[in-house]
């Protein structure tokens, strides 16, 4: 269940029914006792006087804690195959799918996606156009992949020879935040229309970014957006969280995107 609005009490439900449904030839292996995003959540639920009674703290904390051995399981799933996990996180248009089309040919590794959207196969569709395996999740009314549904979605995408898998999450700067999928790093991207209060508004997506990306900064001259304001915001909440300015148009700033996800991959 979404700790703040509800939204998946009866899709987590149905949910666990694909969770001994397979099984991988590998161990299931937590890599943390709790994930940061699951302590947020339970943070939130201390907090929160319209949550915070003991029936719901119940509920939602076995839901995380299911989830969050879900999560270990998908991650172990990854490492067995050697596969870098990386979960893509952002507001609705803030270029999750048009980033991932345009570095498809400009990558010296091969991934896959797990796509996680309401409705439609737009984007698992657009992404297949390009040449990707892809793989569309559609939640329904959920507004967040969980590790239940990158689970079920990894079993319809074959990892064998693929460097990297990315989990395009539904569009939506809270709720994803939460929930641990299994990946092993997260990205999270805003773009210059948005807005530059988005960092300082939503602090507990950014605070979970291992990499932030400032994306559609060639409509700088057209916001008042002040850029670097905006990377001080993301440092006071997360000194060490690496940033990068992303354009499309210019292939250098794509590049240093796929620079970053190589370091990462040599690191692991």
């Amino acid at each position: 269940m979404c700790k703040d609005c509800g939204c998946v009490i009866a899709g987590q439900e149905n949910n666990h029914h694909h969770h001994y449904d397979h099984d991988h030839s590998h161990e299931h292996s937590h890599s943390h006792n709790h994930s940061a995003s699951h302590q947020a959540a339970h943070e939130t639920l201390h907090h929160n006087p319209q949550l915070n009674d003991a029936k719901t703290i119940s509920v939602i904390k076995k839901i995380l804690d299911k989830n969050d051995h879900e999560a270990a399981h998908n991650r172990a799933h990854f490492d067995n195959h050697k596969v870098l996990g990386i979960n893509l996180m952002s507001s609705p248009g803030s270029g999750k799918t048009t980033l991932l089309e345009n570095i498809a040919d400009m990558v010296d590794f091969k991934f896959a996606v797990v796509e996680g959207d309401l409705e439609t196969s737009r984007d698992a569709d657009r992404l297949k156009a390009k040449g990707i395996n892809a793989v569309q999740i559609q939640t329904g009314s959920a507004c967040h992949l969980d590790a239940f549904m990158v689970h079920k979605g990894l079993h319809d995408i074959s990892l064998d020879g693929i460097d990297v898998c990315f989990v395009e999450n539904v569009g939506n700067l809270v709720c994803p935040a939460s929930y641990d999928v299994g990946t092993h790093l997260n990205i999270v991207l805003v773009s210059v229309p948005e807005g530059e209060d988005k960092i300082a508004k939503y602090p507990v997506m950014f605070r979970s970014a291992d990499l932030i990306l400032i994306t559609k900064t060639d409509l700088l001259p057209y916001f008042d957006y002040d850029i670097e304001k905006e990377k001080m915001e993301a440092r006071k909440l997360k000194p060490n969280v690496d940033i990068l300015e992303v354009n499309i148009k210019d292939k250098q700033s794509l590049q240093n995107v796929i620079d970053w996800i190589n370091f990462k991959r040599k690191m692991r």
